[in-house]
């Protein structure tokens, strides 16, 4: 049986599920509990499962030569005519950047707010087509047994929105990205009534933001950053370079009115930054009422002292619009004495070491760089502790669930709620692929779904595995050694001396002894291998076990082996 229930504040329909009073409400994350990035989580109840957000994770040092991680979905995939769709809490990449590999998958519809829509889009168009439900701060929807309302949460990205899904056996507030902002840059402050409002009819589990649950105190409001900006771009004598996040709308807002206010025009460069400022005006959340955007053909033109550019790159990525420009690769911008850099952004955690080697190569080519909190420039966009314990204290959940952080983030906050509210026995650190069943009274993790990390290397998606990725390090390190044997098809023994081709190891010229020593070693060992018929794998570990042993108590390294055998 099924039957129609209309979303409130909306003329559609939707097709509701009967519900199963003997159900269990079941969370699921499939990413973002113990690392920073890939945020999504399945919550299911009966035959519906609603996905709350459907990130990415940049790469670490380790996965040598990806693009981007997903999150593996093949739990989703072997359930997808429950699910009833995936609700965005805002458009920041490790919540939405995962959507145009699990969409096409899953074709179910995407409920979010008009700018994460618009951002959404631009990353869809060249994928299967979406269907969207926009759905405005303060307003809900209906998908299955679920009934949810989207609340404003600040973040440093406008129409963020934090979610109070209601649930056969109770009400689930997931706060999304969030801090406590009482002068945002733009967009409403965290609605902290509604919060309460919840809280007094009660919640059933609270799932909130755990990414500063480290940092004592509050989280400094995101106007710091604008005046700081101005007052650097007031003294600036020559170009201000400003390098931020591509998605941080409200950041671009404050760069315009500051050039407007010091009589300077504003270009953007990259790909993100240009799409994302395009959407943003086309949207309203970016305006330019003095008319100081500008575009690339009238840079050259515009007086030094009177540019601002507003690049990709906050991250040290080595193809990005700072980066480029720090290595004087772009054509139509080169670092001179008397530019001020501006790097609006802190540091994602592994690339620490990228944004320094930047740093350093634009203050060797004269710029003045501000860089860190330290010079009020940037303050993330995350709640802190005592921001933390008043959602805690407004909400006042029977169960709470940390998410969105590292395992040592998780456990902070938890330790937070227990002093709050809630004891340590309804408080669950979750990891990926957990499956946490609640009732009205009781929870406990039953089991664990597949999770995990699915690679995307250029076209490649799921097909780089952890074999490849540890073949890729050793490369990296020690470098490969190619060894092609000659073998008589007839007699199993070589027509010739073997050859060595080597990459990455060794300098064959300056090592030419231990090259012909590793011919000798493959000489005497295939001697001794010698068996008809010729058996080319048998070979292959014959060759690849005598130069490993050699090259390894001659060198100290492990280069790759690769045997190549040719019968004659």
């Amino acid at each position: 049986m099924t039957y129609y229930r209309r979303n409130y504040k909306k003329k559609t329909e939707t097709k509701i599920a009967k519900v199963n009073s003997d159900a269990k409400l079941r969370i699921i994350p499939l990413g973002g509990c113990g690392e920073i990035g890939k945020n999504m989580t399945a919550i299911e109840y009966g035959d519906d499962i609603l996905i709350v957000d459907c990130g990415v994770m940049f790469p670490d040092a380790e996965m040598v030569g990806i693009d981007l991680v997903i999150p593996d979905i093949s739990y989703l995939v072997e359930n997808q005519a429950k699910i009833r769709g995936v609700a965005i809490t805002h458009a920041h990449e490790d919540h939405i950047g995962a959507l145009p590999y699990v969409i096409p998958q899953l074709k179910v519809p995407i409920y979010c707010t008009k700018l994460a829509k618009g951002l959404i889009s631009v990353k869809m168009k060249a994928r299967d087509k979406a269907e969207y439900h926009v759905i405005s701060p303060g307003s809900g929807f209906t998908a299955g047994c679920f009934k949810v309302e989207f609340f404003p949460v600040c973040h440093s990205i406008p129409d963020a929105v934090g979610m109070i899904i209601n649930t056969p056996i109770g009400s689930i507030v997931h706060t999304g990205d969030f801090k406590i902002d009482y002068t945002p840059a733009s967009g409403a402050p965290t609605d902290l009534s509604k919060l309460a409002q919840a809280g007094n009819q009660g919640v059933l589990l609270l799932m909130s933001d755990s990414t500063y649950a480290e940092t004592p105190g509050y989280t400094p409001s995101e106007s710091v950053v604008g005046f700081s900006i101005e007052r650097i771009m007031s003294h600036a004598e020559g170009r201000v370079i400003i390098t931020t996040f591509a998605s941080l709308i409200s950041r671009m807002q404050q760069i315009v009115d500051a050039a407007a206010r010091n009589n300077r025009k504003v270009f953007f460069i990259g790909r993100s930054m240009l799409d994302n400022s395009r959407i943003g005006m086309e949207l309203g959340y970016l305006k330019d009422p003095k008319k100081v955007i500008g575009t690339m053909e009238d840079l050259p033109k515009t007086p030094k002292n009177r540019v601002v550019v507003v690049t990709t790159g906050s991250q040290g990525e080595p193809t990005s619009g700072l980066v480029r420009i720090a290595n004087q690769a772009y054509r139509q911008l080169r670092i001179v004495k008397g530019d001020t850099v501006i790097i609006s952004a802190s540091p994602i955690p592994g690339n620490e070491g990228l944004v320094n080697r930047t740093i350093d190569t634009l203050f060797k080519l004269g710029a003045d760089v501000y860089h860190g909190t330290s010079a009020g420039v940037h303050v993330h966009g995350h709640a802190s502790q005592e921001e933390l314990k008043l959602i805690l204290s407004l909400v006042k959940p029977k169960f709470f669930v940390p998410v969105h952080g590292e395992y040592r983030h998780l456990s902070a906050h938890a330790k937070l709620a227990n002093a709050i509210c809630v004891p340590p026995e309804r408080s669950f650190i979750l990891s990926n692929g957990d499956v946490l069943e609640l009732d009205r009274e009781k929870g406990q993790v039953v089991g664990k779904v597949t999770s995990g990390n699915v690679y995307v290397d250029g076209l490649s998606v799921g097909d780089v595995g952890g074999i490849i990725l540890r073949n890729r390090k050793m490369l990296s390190r020690d470098g490969i050694v190619v060894a092609i044997v000659t073998v008589n098809s007839q007699t199993g023994e070589m027509a010739a001396r073997p050859d060595i081709v080597t990459r990455g190891f060794i300098d064959v010229v300056e090592s030419k002894d231990l090259v012909e020593g590793s011919k000798d070693i493959l000489e005497k060992a295939i001697i001794k291998a010698v068996r008809l018929p010729v058996d080319h794998d048998f070979l292959e570990e014959v060759i690849k076990s005598a130069l490993d042993k050699y090259f390894y108590e001659n060198t100290k390294r492990r280069p790759m082996i690769m045997p190549v055998v040719v019968q004659v």
